[in-house]
């Protein structure tokens, strides 16, 4: 049924392997087996944007992480990703985030870049039916004891859903809220993974946050429709199934994960929870760290 959500994330896939190369949609589609017409109309119907202009985006997107984090030259950045001319550059920058390289590399700010399109997802669709999942042979979760000193979390706290799909099916923009993020990786609090989400409690209610953590030296812009709210230092119990195949695994790794880390009595471990700090934490990178739960506690 999802032959060509797999099949168009491999077209995203190959962008992402030759973002700097001049190939052509015609390797591209005789790679992959199907022709330059059919490869582009799949890819716009389950993106909603054309090819060309996908490249486009992620290009001038990379090119301006290196702008944050290297010491390149503006030109050679430039040429590297394709552009024929400092000031073809330079216009397309503007024309994506208005203002230039050189403003952007002197004093980077946070902007919506372009991010990596996920169409094959569990998030987006229920690809494992009920007799699936029961053949899934995961580890049990593992439990530890993490510190996260004092930061700052900047990010939405939405009080009117409580998991990741309902998030962004509420009018957050997933593309502009994690491209603004990915700019600032580079403050992302020290040992932790950059974008995070989770859920924090408010009047006996619970609701699904996402941003990322920051140091709590942080005195920096704070993107528009977010905000910025210091945590205090804990300990936290993490609930964590190590890396799994996302596509195959996903939906019964963090099912299983939250139900150990939703029922379990911190008690037997010489703590309890910490309900001073109102939010827990969520980390989810299945092939590299793999899926936990962070829940604060304090000791007895």
């Amino acid at each position: 049924m999802y032959e060509w959500n797999e099949m168009v994330q491999l077209m995203v896939d190959w962008v992402e392997s030759n973002i700097t190369e001049n190939k052509s949609l015609l390797q591209m589609s005789e790679q992959l087996g199907y022709s330059p017409y059919y490869c582009s109309r799949q890819f716009n119907q389950l993106t909603g944007m054309t090819l060309r202009d996908y490249i486009w985006t992620r290009r001038i997107s990379r090119a301006a992480l290196e702008l944050r984090d290297t010491d390149q030259r503006v030109l050679d950045i430039a040429v590297k990703y394709g552009f024929s001319s400092q000031e073809a550059f330079t216009r397309a920058f503007n024309k994506a985030f208005q203002l230039t390289p050189a403003t952007y590399q002197k004093a980077p700010r946070p902007i919506p870049l372009a991010i990596r399109q996920e169409v094959f997802s569990p998030y987006h669709y229920l690809i494992k039916e009920r007799d699936k999942m029961s053949k899934v042979h995961l580890q049990p979760a593992e439990i530890k004891v993490e510190f996260i000193p004092a930061h700052k979390f900047i990010g939405i706290w939405d009080m009117s859903v409580t998991n990741y799909g309902d998030f962004w099916g509420n009018g957050h923009s997933c593309d502009e809220i994690s491209g603004t993020l990915e700019s600032m990786s580079n403050h992302a609090l020290p040992g932790q993974l950059g974008q995070t989400a989770g859920w924090f409690y408010q009047n006996g209610q619970k609701g699904y946050l996402y941003g990322i953590p920051v140091s709590l030296e942080y005195d920096g812009p704070i993107p528009e429709c977010m905000e910025c709210r210091e945590i205090p230092e804990s300990e936290y119990l993490v609930f964590f199934h190590p890396p799994f195949d996302y596509l195959k695994d996903n939906g019964a790794v963090m099912r299983t994960t939250e139900e150990v880390a939703w029922n379990f009595d911190p008690q037997g471990m010489g703590y309890k929870w910490d309900e001073g700090i109102k939010q827990d934490y969520q980390r989810h990178f299945p092939e590299g760290y793999g899926y936990a739960v962070l829940r604060p506690v304090k000791k007895i």
